[in-house]
């Protein structure tokens, strides 16, 4: 790829963006043509940077986003939803330490051009930004693996009444909750930062248990890091 790529880098964790920043940007890494043309530390202000660079007063280029899912504020989904609202052309990757089978499925319906798991080698990162940047999707192996499992999974639920459907079947706001109770959060806690009564979450907390098949949120943390309970 001759042209250059320029990159958003969204991620609360300044040590996580000094490494992207060394991966993606470095010409002794044999990246000349990626450049981090922006950061951000928070789900806003993502947002505020790629429409300061593409926006009317911008103008700038920006041809990918590398978006952490646990963002403060806004979460890397509320993100996503928003890019791909708003901007629907400009490829976002995800990046995230939550394993591929219980979250790249969520990222790519919802738009994602791939997902990424952070202890991934720095050559799959440069592939998976210069793929992605180029219009394709980048799908590793595991991310494939949880798509062809979501779509069984998926066939076996309608085949059986009452069976567990699994994290895929979650809605959106389920699927919120679903992350802040696996982060250890309490029900007042999620009310306080989504912004809803701690009834109408404890009752998202009963429909995420019947969902999964999960009996309590320990069995809820052991799913989010694809540990099956015992």
């Amino acid at each position: 790829m001759n042209s250059t790529v320029r990159v958003l880098i969204g991620d609360d964790h300044r040590i996580v963006r000094e490494g992207l920043k060394q991966v993606l940007g470095d010409p002794a890494n044999g990246t000349p043509e990626i450049v981090v043309a922006a950061e951000a530390t928070e789900g806003a202000e993502v947002l505020a940077q790629v429409s300061q660079l593409l926006g009317a007063g911008g103008g700038q280029p920006l041809d990918v986003v590398l978006l952490d899912i646990a963002m403060p504020g806004m979460d890397g989904l509320e993100v996503l939803q928003a890019l791909r609202k708003a901007w629907p052309a400009l490829p976002v990757l995800m990046l995230s330490t939550y394993p591929e089978r219980q979250y790249a499925v969520r990222c790519i319906q919802m738009g994602a051009a791939g997902y990424l798991h952070k202890s991934a080698d720095p050559d799959d990162m440069v592939a998976a930004v210069r793929k992605v940047a180029a219009g394709g999707r980048y799908l590793t192996e595991a991310t494939a693996q949880a798509l062809a499992g979501a779509v069984e999974r998926t066939g076996a639920v309608r085949a059986a009444q009452g069976a567990p459907a699994g994290v895929d079947a979650l809605s959106y706001r389920e699927h919120q909750v679903f992350r802040l109770l696996t982060a250890g959060q309490s029900v007042s806690e999620i009310g306080a930062q989504l912004k809803l009564a701690p009834n109408t979450v404890s009752t998202y907390r009963a429909r995420i248990l019947e969902k999964t098949g999960a009996r309590n949120d320990v069995e809820l943390a052991l799913l989010a890091r694809g540990t099956p309970a015992q």
